[in-house]
This record gives C-alpha cells, structure tokens and sequence, in this order.
C-alpha cells in the first residue's frame, strides 16, 4: 500500500504520519507539503531515515509538480490535509486560502482521474456548518446540516468539499470527506488558541481572549483523529461524508482557565472579538460510530495533561517556530490590541 499525505509536515498531517508509519511498518508513505509558514520539517524529523517514507517538497496547486508525483510514485490512496486553515489569516488575505483549498483540491482530483486512485480523502471541518447557538446545546452538527461558512477559511473549505462530491458523482472518483472539530494535540502550530496559551505562559506573556472568550469548541485530540482517518480510509463507504467530533465541549475562556490550573499561572487579557467569530461547534459523530465503530478515547482533562507534556519536553520545536516571522504575526493579530 502506498499512501500521499499532503500537509503532512504540518499539525494533523504530521500526526496522521507518525501514527500510520507506527501502525502499518509496511505501508509506502510518501509527505507532499509546500513547507509554508506551519509546515514545519521538525515534525517529521524523527521519520526522515525510515526507508518506508518519503518527503517531497510541492505546492498541491502546482499542477505539473503534482501529475509528475502521480505519475512516478502511483499511490494506492491520498489523504489530503493540505490547507490554510487559520481563521484570523483568511480575514487578512482570503485569495491565499482560494489557491490552496479550492485550487489545490480541485487540481489533486484532476490528477486521481487522470492516473487513477483507490481512495481519494478530503479532511475538513466542522466550520463548513457555521455555527450553533449557545443557548441550545442540544443541537448538533450531522451529515445532513446545511452548509453556511462564516469566514473566508470555512468557506474555502466547503467550495472543496462541494468539488470533492461534484467529483465523486460527474467522475466516479472514489472519495471520502471527513469533517472534524477542533484538533489539539503534539506539533500544533503556536498561532492556535492551546499551543499558543500554553507557550505565553512558559514565555511569561499576557493570554490573549477574544471578546468575552464565551465561544464554545467541541475538542478533539489529534489522536483520536488519526485512529478515525485511518478507519475511514480503510473501511468507509465511497461517495460519504463522516463527522468526527471529540464531545468535549468546552468554552475559551474555560480552555484558558485549564491551562493557567495546570502550569500554575497566567494572565488573561481580553482584546477585541475577531470579526464573524462563530459561537459554538458541536458534532454529532453517531454515523462514525455505527458505521465503523469509532468513539474518540481522550478526554480534554486527559488530552490537555498530555499537550501540556508534550510542549514542555518540545521547547526547541516551538520556540523555534515563534522565533521566527511568526513574531510579526504575532504582533500586528494581538500585541497591538493588548497596548
């Protein structure tokens, strides 16, 4: 079996990488990622001697780079976790997040018709569906909820998944969409609300809370994410959609609030609430369940000990990381608003 990953030098591909290479030693696995600012080649360092892996450096929107992946490696399967997926990022500059979610899917699929492929699969997210009140927990995202993107990132994300399906039914190319709530975990770039509080308070820096940091996450642990991906690829129907969802719901302001219990300080500040900013994700992961048996393992009491672990013993990996032009970044989205 030889399996694409692209995105893989980045927080959920990197993941998805060391857990497959773990789980099937046999498996041909072979790393496309462009490398932008939160692709990071130290996640995949500890891979890179392991004769069953390969990384190539390519943008997934460069058609000729991708074909003549196709064409030499002729993989079996394709994951597609490439993607710009940060919100505040697509509120600065919508056209990056076009080329890379829209065109990058669009010209991945154009190469599994042309060469063919057993399984072509889009990883997505929960934001495709908008967001949920925070009045009726008892409502849940399914399969069957509408799409009704609220930020550029989402709504690049549901024009994939649109041409993704669109594929599948003009073409017949085998796909599978899965979409997943909020990942946290190992190599999760430090622009994201768990890295990011976690490294300010090592760093000895303000927590920076959007609005009245109300807004509720439903948490995943990258893991468990992985362990579905991994189903879905192997066991799921062609032509479904499967949401992944980590039922623990949890507000901002309280994920803030565990992180500063378990480091033993912090300071939050409140800065101004990001535009279009979604209330509440909640999915309802019960296909998931009754088609292939998976319910996520980690709870966030559990999963957030074992981040907060993981980034003490991994200083280098991000201060390495925000050493760098992610400073500026940093900068303009809050330092600016904490003056």
């Amino acid at each position: 079996m030889k399996i694409v990953i692209t995105g893989g030098a980045g927080f959920i591909g990197g993941n998805f990488l060391h857990y497959m290479l773990k789980k099937y030693p046999n498996y041909e696995m072979i790393c496309v990622d462009k490398l932008t600012y939160a692709g990071n080649i130290e996640t995949l360092e500890t891979v890179m001697n392991n004769p069953y892996f390969k990384f190539i450096k390519a943008d997934i929107a460069d058609r000729t780079a991708i074909y003549k992946i196709f064409e030499e490696e002729k993989p079996d399967i394709i994951v597609n976790f490439a993607a710009e997926s940060h919100v505040d990022r697509s509120i600065e500059d919508p056209s990056i997040f076009l080329q890379t979610n829209v065109i990058g899917t669009q010209v991945l699929l154009d190469a599994c018709r042309k060469f063919g492929i057993d399984r072509y699969h889009q990883v997505s997210t929960d934001e495709v569906y908008g967001d949920l009140p925070l009045d009726k927990p008892d409502l849940f995202f399914t399969e069957e909820t509408p799409i009704h993107a609220s930020s550029p990132y989402s709504a690049s994300k549901a024009s994939a998944d649109l041409l993704v399906q669109a594929y599948y039914r003009t073409f017949g190319i085998p796909v599978t969409i899965s979409r997943c709530s909020n990942n946290y975990g190992p190599y999760h770039f430090p622009e994201k609300l768990i890295p990011l509080m976690i490294a300010n308070v090592l760093n000895d820096k303000p927590l920076p809370v959007y609005g009245t940091g109300e807004n509720v996450r439903d948490w995943l642990y990258v893991e468990d994410h992985c362990i579905a991906i991994d189903l879905i690829i192997h066991k799921g129907k062609i032509g479904e959609i499967y949401n992944i969802g980590g039922h623990n719901e949890r507000s901002n302001l309280e994920v803030v609030q565990t992180i500063i219990t378990e480091l033993g300080k912090g300071e939050i500040r409140y800065v101004a609430d990001r535009a279009g900013h979604d209330k509440r994700y909640a999915i309802d992961p019960t296909k998931i369940y009754k088609e292939l048996g998976w319910i996520p393992k980690t709870s966030f009491d559990e999963g957030i000990k074992k981040t907060i672990k993981w980034y003490l013993d991994n200083k280098c990996w991000w201060q390495n990381i925000i050493s760098g032009e992610y400073k500026e970044y940093y900068k303009k989205m809050y330092e600016d608003k904490l003056a």
